[in-house]
């Protein structure tokens, strides 16, 4: 399992768009990574929605956000849509990304046991290193979370 103050892991991934995008080329920023279950599922549409409504905030203080599933880019596509999301959804269909994070594994939901993403969010600085890591988190309010952690 991660832990604050190490470094997050590297990863490479293809956006809702089909454009690869690699936590390298984002040296030098803020970023709330989050990974969460499923496109277009009551939770995750309210954090998505929590991100959109407070993402003008989240920008002007510097941080870039990045939305995780394993879901596929069409998927990703029509949650966008759907929803008017400004941000970007990575398309972890190989789940490489939630694995090497450590965000995928046996999840328990109304006594039904299945293998998923748990929603997790990591806080990464501008030097690369995991600064905070949201195991429980408020859906209707994560772009209040974000911006209390990251000091803005």
């Amino acid at each position: 399992m991660l832990n604050v103050g190490d470094k997050a892991p590297a990863f490479s991934a293809k956006d809702q768009d089909g454009n690869t995008v690699k936590l390298s080329d984002l040296k030098g920023k803020k970023i709330a990574l989050y990974f969460y279950p499923k496109d277009d599922t009551p939770g995750c549409t309210k954090q998505a929605c929590s991100i959109r409504d407070g993402y003008k905030d989240l920008k002007k203080a510097g941080i870039t956000v990045i939305g995780v599933s394993t879901d596929d880019k069409q998927s990703h596509q029509d949650f966008i849509k759907k929803y008017k999301l400004p941000f970007t959804l990575l398309a972890d269909t190989n789940k490489k990304v939630v694995e090497k994070y450590g965000v995928y594994g046996e999840r328990n939901l109304y006594g039904n046991k299945f293998m998923g993403v748990k929603r997790t969010t990591f806080l990464i600085d501008k030097e690369g290193k995991i600064v905070k890591i949201f195991k429980r988190v408020k859906v209707d309010e994560h772009a209040d979370e974000i911006l209390k952690a990251f000091g803005s």
